[in-house]
């Protein structure tokens, strides 16, 4: 896999020219991305020695081990900052591993190995290094060290990780963590919220120990105690804005989702009972209900059709041997890698997102065993239909009559039917048909955790309507023929 190494540069013109001969003489192939953001000092002269005078220019440097390091230059012409410098440098980079360098001599290139060889065994997404697990490092500011921890702690809380050095400058990508990816900060905030986005995106992330040779101000170092105040501004922040993908609902709506830990249990109980050996998810999402299924069933098949999903899903249950993750559209044929036949099929809601859904329930009649069932949750109540639908992909909702025709047509049998959220309708309709939002509210959905008792009730009284259906349906021995 190829490496990345993106170096941000603001004057360091005593530095720069031995840091880039200590990175090129690690015994790799590399991509080197030096990224000058405006610097004054005589960094670009030194620069111009090695062949590098304008932005865009390229040089060739041979490692110890005879690979070469593919070195380029970009310019900044003003001082933007460090997040702007680091942006900059991913657009331009093309290799699997991306690695932040700073252009001083605090980090020592030598632990590239150790810092890449936990993404090249597979195990992670993500390395940062840690100047505070036990390698060597230069001994220097007590208050720099309280800082650097409180920011470190206060970073945990909201990610819910165990770090021990988010602030440090070595942190590793594959690179498919970072294509695509939004960054706002300019400058020291970039540490903060990459780890919060690598949180967000449950990357698989792994911390080595680093040497360090930390530098005093007189020797160049500039992060200050504003940069620690606008690190607090980034960790709050990226905890409560999540703007991965925050152009799709389905996306906010999902994460909204996940953290309904009460309602997910509950949904889970409602699930449990018809479950098999051998399950085959549609529509997985993020992993909320695989969680559940992959500590019960001995073979999960986790499939979904988003990439994105796929990604989160793989960084989950990647190392799971009860649970393969597969790419699977019900508008299209199955893969044949897909297997089966299966006990169980589980698709909650997702037939709701497929144009034709007959064809897709006759997809997954066909994958079912003999005596096998198919469980389905899909929004009810055609009346509901809204803006909420529209911008989360479906194509309708369903209402009973509708729904046994398609079934029937599918050549499925129901053998249980329950409506379920009578009270979720008021909230639905105010949100989706009246004020027409885009997702429901995330205090609202957060009511869904507190009203699991109410829907508890609501299961004994066995309501005849309600936002949801929970239906279970078997595989008929004939298809009815549609038309």
């Amino acid at each position: 896999m190829r490496l990345s190494v993106v170096i941000p540069i603001f004057n360091e013109r005593s530095t720069v020219r031995e840091l880039l001969r200590r990175v090129c003489a690690v015994p790799m192939a590399k991509e080197i991305i030096l990224v000058d953001d405006g610097s004054s000092d005589g960094t670009r002269d030194a620069l111009a020695a090695l062949g590098l005078v304008r932005s865009g220019d390229e040089v060739d440097v041979p490692a110890n081990d005879g690979s070469v390091n593919h070195v380029r230059l970009i310019v900044h012409e003003r001082n933007s900052g460090k997040g702007a410098a680091i942006r900059s440098g991913f657009a331009a980079a093309t290799g699997e591993i991306f690695l932040i360098q700073d252009a001083d001599l605090e980090y020592d290139p030598t632990d590239y190995p150790k810092l890449l060889q936990p993404i090249l065994d597979g195990k992670a997404d993500v390395v940062f290094g840690s100047r505070f697990t036990g390698s060597p490092r230069r001994v220097l500011f007590y208050w720099h060290a309280v800082g650097n921890k409180l920011l470190t702690g206060l970073s945990n809380m909201f990610t819910n990780l165990n770090l021990t050095d988010m602030e440090t400058c070595y942190k590793v990508f594959r690179a498919e963590m970072i294509r695509g990816l939004p960054l706002r900060s300019n400058r020291f905030g970039i540490e903060p919220e990459l780890t919060a986005k690598m949180a967000r995106m449950k990357a698989r992330i792994y911390e080595v120990p680093i040497s360090y040779a930390g530098r005093s101000y007189t020797e160049g170092k500039k992060i200050g105690w504003k940069d620690g105040l606008s690190a607090v501004w980034v960790i709050v922040k990226y905890a409560f804005v999540d703007d991965l993908e925050n152009t799709n609902s389905g996306y906010t709506t999902l994460n909204r989702m996940e953290l309904l830990r009460r309602y997910n249990a509950w949904l889970w109980t409602k699930v449990k009972p018809f479950l098999g050996r051998h399950v085959l998810e549609v529509g997985a999402g993020t992993g909320n209900m695989t969680r559940h299924l992959a500590g019960l069933a001995p073979e999960v098949v986790a499939t979904e059709i988003e990439p994105h999903y796929l990604r989160i899903l793989d960084r989950l249950f990647g190392d799971d041997p009860h649970v393969r993750v597969l790419r699977l559209d019900l508008a299209q044929a199955l893969p044949t890698e897909l297997g089966g036949p299966f006990d169980t099929v589980i698709c909650l809601n997702v037939l709701e997102h497929v144009e034709d859904d007959t064809a897709a329930l006759r997809r997954l009649r066909d994958v079912l065993q003999p005596g096998g069932t198919l469980v389905l949750i899909v929004p009810a109540m055609s009346k509901l239909f809204g803006e909420i639908d529209r911008s989360i992909g479906h194509f309708r909702r369903y209402d009973s009559k509708d729904l046994r025709c398609k079934l029937q047509d599918a050549g499925l049998t129901v053998s249980h039917w329950e409506w379920f959220n009578t009270i979720g309708v008021f909230g639905w309709f105010l949100n989706s048909r009246l004020l027409r939002r885009k997702s429901v509210p995330g205090f609202q959905a957060r009511l869904n955790d507190l009203l699991v008792p109410l829907l508890r009730f609501e299961g004994r009284l066995q309501p005849r309507w309600g936002m949801s259906l929970l239906v279970a349906v078997q595989r008929s021995d004939t298809l009815r023929q549609v038309g």
